[in-house]
């Protein structure tokens, strides 16, 4: 199988970054061995102030290479890329001694926090890591890579870290109205001289975790920016030549670069990235979606749907072309799209891991944008021609070493929610589970797509419905969403709602929220059904469909809770850029980010 040489399916579980995995245990399994993750003994861990290893001399060849502690939870291939980016090798860390001797080591933090220490307890990786940052050595830690620095974290915990700042890791109180996981640009206020946020002033980073330190007086000497996300958190940390960032640097656009730019080359001369904007608080998102699927040629193209039709109405019949999605992609992250999400409507149904183009896609993709990537379609458990079983946790193993931050489920989530409703027991085994567990509820997105059901009297069904702002085609004041699978062709017995609630307990931690009836039709975006979700749900919902204008995006963000505003065609066609969309809800008071 061309998509899976040498080391198949070999992903390393990326966990809850520092998000919310709810899992005791798991298990990675590697090219050539296989680590399980048990359920810690909290609070078992001490670090060691005497490391008895020496470090060995470094060969010259060593000097312009990074050191990255790659600790086998996780998919940095997005760190990966903008390091090389930036003009630097990379040396992976396989033992302590390769801590010790590195020149400049960063560790990108992936995963959940009890997993984490037990493997750089098991694999001799604490004690090497602690003597090093001890010594004052050039260091950078990302997301997870920050917490755990810290004494404990309550998640899945207590559980010990290394205890080198003061301060427990907890989890952000969403009883205050925030939306938990924090997805997305938030402002950061620089508390001291921090050499690396040089370049940072009031522009937003790109954040995505459910865990966080709180500042205090024993950990203030450390502390070197804050953002206020419900409350006050650390938002980074220095001492000496040691940084970490709970923000996303390498998915955080130019300014994100410039982070990284300013910690791998410290002596040299590096110019500004001129200032944008007034970042206060939590920006709205924008967000580019590409269709991709393969035309009658084999082709794979950006295609886009009237109500998810997405042939021409022509004699010929043919797929809508509207352009190569690695070239548009890079379009739109130079445009300024906070997010760019491919759906892959491709067809490889039967067989997902066959379809080696939209890896491809993912891949080259990755290498030059810096905003999150999101990929849909395929994503389920299935069984190849020879009788071979893939898991759904397999699948999006593929797609997340590819390159994708967030993975997209949709018929496979309606399938879940309704045995679990039926139910009410989560078996684990849904493909929602298996993939929030191990890699942590933040990477997972639900795609909802219903379409409006009207009603003349709202007690005609025992699902959920609203009164709509738009009377039906018989007067009808009420109606109910129905949930589809299969792209729209198929009705289900559940409603969006009854959806959305039972997606959040079985592990999504965002929804991409759908509307056929507005698909492709320009016209706005569904607020009744925006509304009936985004206050049904704590985590961050997605408005999508029926954007035909700038003032489309400044209507939802000003009459719904939508984190985010997603589009397609209009994009495609160039009939509103993003970059018009943005300076309009600039102009309206929605906070948004400036590249």
């Amino acid at each position: 199988m061309a998509a899976a040489k040498g080391a198949a399916f070999a992903s390393a579980p990326q966990f809850s970054a520092g998000g919310s995995s709810s899992s005791s245990a798991s298990t990675y399994s590697g090219a050539s061995h296989s680590l399980h993750f048990p359920q810690l003994n909290p609070l078992n861990f001490k670090p060691s102030r005497t490391f008895s290893i020496r470090a060995s001399a470094s060969s010259a060849s060593d000097d312009s290479a990074v050191t990255l502690l790659d600790y086998g939870a996780g998919n940095v291939r997005s760190l990966r890329n903008a390091i090389r980016f930036l003009g630097c090798e990379i040396k992976d860390v396989q033992s302590p001694e390769d801590i010790l001797n590195a020149k400049r080591l960063i560790f990108p933090g992936v995963g959940a926090f009890a997993p984490a220490m037990d493997v750089l307890n098991k694999k001799g990786l604490a004690e090497a890591l602690c003597a090093y940052i001890e010594q004052d050595r050039p260091f950078l830690g990302i997301c997870l890579g920050l917490q755990l620095l810290f004494e404990s974290s309550e998640e899945n915990g207590p559980v010990k870290g290394l205890g080198l700042i003061p301060g427990v890791v907890g989890r952000f109180d969403s009883s205050n109205g925030c939306r938990v996981p924090h997805i997305g640009w938030n402002a950061i206020k620089v508390k001291k001289e921090s050499q690396i946020l040089d370049d940072i002033g009031s522009q937003h980073v790109y954040f995505v975790h459910s865990y966080r330190a709180i500042p205090s007086d024993d950990n203030k000497e450390w502390v070197s920016s804050v953002c206020n996300y419900g409350n006050e958190f650390i938002a980074s940390v220095r001492r000496g030549n040691v940084h970490a960032v709970q923000f996303h640097p390498e998915k955080s656009g130019e300014v994100g670069l410039s982070v990284l730019r300013r910690f791998l080359y410290p002596k040299s001369e590096n110019a500004k990235v001129p200032v944008k904007g007034k970042a206060s608080k939590l920006a709205k998102r924008v967000i580019a979606c590409l269709d991709v699927r393969a035309n009658d040629k084999g082709d794979l193209v950006v295609t886009k749907g009237d109500q998810y039709d997405v042939r021409e109405q022509t004699e010929e019949n043919e797929v809508r072309n509207l352009g190569k999605p690695v070239e548009l992609a890079g379009q739109y992250y130079k445009d300024g799209a906070d997010e760019v999400s491919f759906l892959n409507i491709t067809g490889y149904r039967d067989f997902p891991l066959g379809d080696l183009p939209m890896l491809q896609v993912l891949q080259y993709a990755s290498e030059n944008i810096f905003v999150p990537l999101t990929v849909g379609g395929g994503i389920r458990d299935f069984t190849d021609g020879n009788g071979r079983y893939y898991s759904s946790l397999e699948v999006a193993a593929e797609y997340f070493r590819s390159g994708a931050d967030k993975v997209s489920i949709g018929s496979d989530a309606v399938y879940a929610a309704e045995e679990y409703l039926k139910t009410k027991v989560k078996t684990g085994k849904s493909s929602l589970e298996q993939i929030s567990r191990v890699y942590g509820n933040q990477a997972v997105v639900v795609s909802i797509d219903p379409r409006r059901v009207y009603l003349k009297d709202p007690n005609d069904v025992e699902l959920k419905s609203v009164r709509v702002s738009k009377p039906g085609p018989n007067g009808e004041e009420f109606a109910w969403y129905q949930c589809t699978v299969n792209g729209g062709r198929e009705g289900r017995p559940i409603g969006a709602y009854e959806l959305a609630k039972a997606v959040e307990e079985l592990g999504a931690g965002e929804i991409l929220l759908n509307c056929i009836d507005c698909d492709g039709q320009g016209k706005g975006f569904d607020i009744d059904l925006i509304n009936l979700i985004s206050d049904a749900v704590s985590i961050p919902v997605i408005a999508s469909s029926g954007a035909g204008s700038a003032e489309h995006f400044s209507e939802v963000f000003a009459k719904t809770n939508a984190s985010a505003a997603l589009a397609a065609g209009i994009f495609h066609r160039k009939e509103v850029p993003i970059q018009s969309v943005k300076e309009h809800l600039l102009k309206e008071g929605v906070e948004v980010r400036l590249s």
